[in-house]
């Protein structure tokens, strides 16, 4: 089983960082068992001025015939905020090893709905369309001197996965604040409906366990209208371990018969990623 994900190495001599993505494949009969990790990154980072320049994360991987696609967040550095963010599309024609991009440009950009932090985003392909769950910056919060980004989950669909159309609206209500951010929807089909897995934190002060990323779950019929329910989401921080202050970025998948979670765990996955298996059923 492969498993892709994002990296980055320390900070230059100027305290900037880069941010990569790669891959590790897992033995499908014990998943703590590492069979083989990337010897480079699956994706090299954009030219001069283009939106990639700086980074690439997190990646969601779709099989496309002879191709398997990746969609991922690329983000250059601003000067009045930290960074910006916008949604890139790759192609492999080695089986998912290696990728190269469409274009210099993303495919999911800003618009006038939409300025600015476009990530994390979700590939699907669900009832022959394709749909894709993404974040959306909704403004930037300066807290101690330090701009920090509000985002809210969105979805655009597609009939070919390069051209989308943009819902243009928020699919799941906050809960802890009006401004609670939102992050890492990740959307699987199960007994009738559509279940999402995402995580979510306060708006400021959210790098220790008080504020914290958390991950949260809602229902829908049709992917469209939402109801959220994070008492069902079935799992949090641990008492102690490498997972006891926060929990993020989920990502929900079957295999051999099984339902797991990968997730990030502290200060958003610097200790790496771990695993969770489903008691019970998705209803």
């Amino acid at each position: 089983m492969r498993v892709y994900f994002s990296c980055r190495p320390p900070a230059d001599s100027n305290g900037q960082y880069v941010s990569y993505s790669a891959w590790v494949d897992l033995d499908r009969t014990d998943l703590f068992k590492i069979l083989k990790v990337a010897e480079k990154p699956m994706l090299a980072l954009g030219n001069l001025g283009e939106f990639d320049e700086f980074g690439t994360y997190p990646v969601s991987v779709v099989d496309d015939g002879n191709e398997v696609r990746a969609y991922y967040a690329g983000w250059t550095r601003c000067e009045s905020v930290p960074f910006n963010v916008a949604i890139g599309c790759a192609i492999s024609r080695d089986g998912g090893s290696y990728f190269e991009k469409i274009g210099p440009g993303p495919v999911l950009g800003y618009s006038p709905e939409e300025p600015f932090v476009l990530s994390g985003p979700k590939v699907r392909r669900f009832n022959g369309g394709w749909q894709l769950f993404y974040i959306a910056g909704r403004k930037w919060k300066l807290v101690d001197g330090r701009a920090e980004p509000v985002y809210k989950i969105r979805m655009a669909t597609s009939s070919d996965g390069i051209h989308w159309r943009k819902v243009n609206r928020d699919l799941i209500a906050s809960r802890i604040e009006e401004d609670e951010a939102q992050a890492s929807p990740d959307v699987f089909y199960a007994n009738g409906k559509y279940h999402m897995f995402f995580c979510y934190r306060y708006s400021s002060n959210y790098r220790g366990k008080a504020n914290g990323y958390r991950i949260g779950y809602a229902s829908s019929p049709d992917m469209f209208n939402w109801v959220r329910d994070d008492s069902k989401v079935g799992i949090d921080v641990s008492t102690e371990g490498w997972d006891a202050e926060m929990i993020s970025y989920p990502h929900v998948f079957e295999l051999d018969g099984k339902i797991y979670m990968a997730y990030l765990g502290d200060q958003v996955g610097r200790y790496g990623f771990g695993l969770a298996v489903l008691e019970g059923a998705l209803d």
